[in-house]
């Protein structure tokens, strides 16, 4: 999506729409004509004035034939003082379907034209209301799964992320600045302090290493973790998934083979969504509708970030377990759950562990739980969601890695004893990909790709 060359006046639905759900649906205009286009279609009750920032109460008429459409407030908010610095308007109508899709029709023929995904976030950065970290942040905050994705998506929208980002660039124009006067000028200038340049641009590579794996835990808490339940039939996996989930999302029987089909539940665990997925038991069966069970479990354990192997510690390590620990994909994360911990446990075979984590549990009772949600978390690399104040995204990461990549090879041409040009070949890289991540470095296709992710009317 690319900037209009003429700012006109875009038009959507603000908020989810479903029939027969949600009391209240906005439709937001934002550009030149949007007070104009409410004028033409609304109609306040009694003697009310067109101030900025005010709520109107009145209906939408149909102009065609002076028809009632809905029942309305609206609320005006003259540029600059809004949301995109360009006028906005909302009308505030009935939730459901037919109501805001009508108004949403009447919007668009008196003159508005249907915004693109992104294109009102897109307008507010374009106008200086927000950088393009504080942009994204507000993409994080609305598909946010868990309280803590939300706080980061916050910690993003104030401005902090940017600040930091911003500082570290202009460290490193700092030094190019340095650098490119002794290109130029160098006769002139005093000698220019390699070693104090080599310890900024080291310094500033740390720092950019150090927000990228926060930013690698960052992605778990946005993006939450899938977690395959396996194991041999009735050994307790059902159970388990619902002492995570703290419901009875699954059938708990003593029959064998009562999962039939995948059964997932979604959770957060120590800041994590996580999406448990309770697998058929793999076993051999003549039964085709357990065969397709199994077959969609294999597929699961594919997909996995993580694998939790049930097994009955009653009934001791089996063979069978063995024979299901094989079909794990190797690199998938595997944790072995001991169960029935509340039972007596005699003296049986236990598996060979070797490098793979064990945990003891009952998932009748709930003990243990605790450990198995700090080792699964661990075996995915999460080891301090709470402490993170600030994470990037997949973008920003991907180029504060660039950044940091290209410092390194600045720091090789410096400690070849290259000339001052080569050092700022990579370091004019660096500071580009910094640029980048705000947007004080900015292109049509960085927007493109940016904005059409969000989701329409925002």
């Amino acid at each position: 999506m690319s900037p209009s060359p003429a700012p006109d006046t875009i038009a959507a639905v603000a908020t989810a729409v479903a029939a027969g759900e949600g009391s209240v649906a906005i439709v937001r205009l934002s550009g030149p004509e949007a007070e104009a286009i409410g004028r033409l279609l609304f109609r306040p009750a009694g003697r009310q004035a067109w101030d900025s920032h005010r709520v109107l109460y009145g209906h939408v008429l149909d102009p065609s034939n002076g028809e009632r459409v809905d029942e309305v407030l609206l609320l005006l908010m003259r540029a600059p003082r809004s949301f995109t610095r360009e006028t906005v308007l909302e009308l505030h109508c009935h939730g459901g379907l037919i109501s805001v899709q009508r108004l949403l029709a009447l919007v668009l023929a008196a003159g508005a034209r249907r915004a693109l995904p992104g294109e009102f976030s897109q307008r507010a950065f374009l106008n200086g209301r927000l950088d393009l970290t504080q942009a994204e942040a507000i993409s994080e905050m609305i598909s946010a799964r868990s309280r803590r994705a939300a706080q980061l998506a916050m910690a993003g929208l104030d401005g902090g992320l940017q600040h930091q980002i911003t500082l570290l660039r202009e460290r490193l124009l700092d030094q190019m600045v340095e650098l490119e006067a002794r290109v130029d000028f160098e006769e002139d200038l005093p000698p220019l302090d390699a070693n104090g340049v080599t310890t900024e641009l080291a310094a500033v590579a740390a720092e950019l290493r150090a927000l990228v794996a926060a930013g690698d835990q960052g992605q778990l808490v946005r993006e939450g973790l899938r977690v395959a339940i396996v194991g041999q039939p009735n050994v307790g996996k059902s159970s388990l998934l619902n002492a995570l989930s703290g419901n009875e999302r699954a059938i708990v029987t003593d029959l064998p083979g009562t999962t039939r089909d995948l059964l997932d539940s979604e959770l957060v665990l120590e800041g994590v969504p996580i999406t448990l997925l309770d697998t058929a038991g793999i076993r051999a069966t003549t039964n085709p509708i357990e065969k397709l069970g199994i077959e969609r479990s294999r597929a699961a354990l594919a997909s996995a970030d993580a694998v939790l192997l049930l097994y009955d510690l009653t009934a001791g390590w089996t063979p069978a377990d063995e024979a299901l620990r094989q079909e794990v994909p190797a690199g998938v994360p595997l944790l072995l759950v001991g169960n029935k911990t509340d039972q007596q446990i005699p003296n049986k075979p236990t598996p060979s562990s070797g490098r793979t984590t064990e945990v003891k549990i009952s998932a009748l009772e709930g003990s243990g739980l605790g450990e198995l949600t700090k080792q699964l978390l661990r075996s995915c690399g999460q080891t301090e969601a709470s402490n993170l104040k600030l994470a990037l995204n997949q973008r920003q990461r991907d180029l504060a890695a660039t950044a940091a990549a290209a410092l390194a090879r600045s720091l090789e041409a410096a400690a070849q004893q290259l000339p001052w040009d080569f050092w700022t070949i990579d370091l004019r890289e660096a500071i580009r990909s910094l640029g980048e991540i705000t947007g004080a470095e900015i292109n049509e296709a960085l927007l493109d790709r940016v904005f059409s992710k969000f989701c329409i009317g925002k």
